[in-house]
């Protein structure tokens, strides 16, 4: 359809999916995701069987993408994307208008992620990875160095399950969903067990356990890892999310999404921050208070790490939710104790409050776990967000998020270079 062309008909006229399709310039796969993110609504009249289309509703998507196109805001000039998927409110935040702190305290990882993807609650949910999958990612992970890190063993496990899957590059709705039950386990079943002999059964917090800690499994702990799991699938447009996003843009495949998002989380301002809590956490616990510590961070010029966090002006809800799962942990006692010097001591200067890097560092160094399991822990669970978001992204017009460079270099023309 041109661009000056209305869709036919008044309101109440109703299209065939064909009709749509080539209305708004789309597959008509692509009309269905459409539907699937409510952006179209279909209904089938009385004795048929086929989908049909409100066309002032299709007029006004139509004219809508016409728009962005043409460089208004969601076209990527101003990088804001429309999304149904997380709100970020009042120190809250909610999936599918849903608390995502209530979801995670009362539902598994993998139940969270299914209502994520698709709005729709299934009880008792577990992913599995295809057994050729695995061999695959495993193989490919064994053969790195040991000094690798996690997120670039998650990433060549990607990779490597991505060269094993024929339909990687069908986009379809249902293909990228059973994409995302499929890589996340096998992403777990690809690391070294900390355990040997450990067999992964059961749900997928349980079968993560084994790979971050020697340490046997209590009920307590593995709750809070598995909550740690839900309140981590997604936090809006964070710089790994957005990462995906373009990817997606660029249709991608969903491996290939996910993997750019695992680029970007290993920076230390993103995934890796756990890490540096975890650390700042044992140096604590080691000096017996927080006092020297904080000193030696602030007078090297460092931010304190586990402190504040820019879409929260109080404590970061998923930091509150595992803070109070942690105190039915006894074990953990002295690290929240330390957690709690730090944030005390630090408020002194300014008022930041505990953000989830601290919850998880406590969670880490008090489970016997490296201090780069809390960035594992949050590449998995946030890889459940990665695929929801290509999915949102693959339903857009392609390639929609390329801003526009402002060149500030020499003005043409240059002389040669001699």
């Amino acid at each position: 359809m041109r661009d000056h062309e209305p869709v036919p008909g008044s309101s109440g006229h109703r299209l065939t999916t064909k009709e749509t399709a080539e209305a708004l310039g789309v597959k008509p796969e692509t009309v269905y995701a459409y539907v699937s993110r409510g952006l179209l609504t279909s209904r089938r009249e009385p004795g048929g069987r086929a989908s049909t289309f409100d066309a002032a509703e299709v007029d006004a998507l139509a004219r809508r993408n016409r728009r962005e196109a043409a460089g208004t805001p969601g076209s990527g000039a101003d990088l804001s994307v429309r999304t149904r998927l997380t709100l970020i409110d009042d120190d809250r935040y909610y999936f599918r208008g849903v608390d995502a702190t209530e979801l995670a305290v009362r539902h598994s990882y993998e139940e969270v992620a299914e209502w994520l993807w698709t709005g729709r609650l299934t009880p008792g949910v577990t992913f599995t990875a295809p057994e050729a999958s695995v061999t695959v990612a495993r193989r490919a992970v064994d053969a790195l160095p040991e000094h690798t890190s996690p997120t670039d063993r998650l990433r060549v496990a990607a990779i490597a399950a991505a060269a094993e899957d024929p339909l990687r590059f069908d986009l379809s709705e249902e293909t990228v969903l059973g994409t995302g039950r499929t890589l996340i386990p096998t992403l777990v079943a690809a690391l070294p067990p900390a355990r040997p002999g450990h067999r992964d059964t059961g749900p997928l917090a349980h079968r993560l356990w084994a790979r971050l800690t020697g340490r046997p499994a209590d009920e307590a702990s593995l709750h809070v890892l598995d909550t740690a799991l839900a309140l981590l699938v997604d936090h809006d447009l964070a710089a790994s999310t957005l990462a995906v996003r373009v990817a997606a843009s660029a249709r991608a495949h969903a491996y290939a999404a996910v993997s750019a998002g695992l680029g970007v989380l290993e920076g230390p301002l993103h995934g890796a921050a756990s890490g540096l809590a975890h650390r700042m956490l044992l140096e604590v616990l080691d000096q017996g208070t927080a006092v020297p510590v904080i000193a030696d961070e602030l007078r090297a010029g460092r931010r304190i790490p586990g402190l504040g966090h820019r879409l929260y002006a109080g404590e970061d809800p998923r930091a509150r939710v595992l803070f109070g799962l942690l105190e039915q942990v006894p074990r953990a006692e002295p690290a929240l104790l330390a957690a709690r010097d730090v944030v005390a001591t630090t408020a002194r200067h300014a008022p930041l409050h505990a953000n989830v890097d601290l919850a998880l560092a406590v969670f880490t160094a008090s489970s016997g776990m490296p201090a780069t399991a809390g960035e594992t822990i949050f590449a998995v669970a946030r890889t459940a967000g990665w695929i929801a978001h290509a999915l949102e992204e693959y339903g857009e017009r392609p390639l929609r998020m390329r801003p526009s460079g402002h060149y500030v270099g020499p003005r043409p023309p240059q002389p040669l270079p001699g």
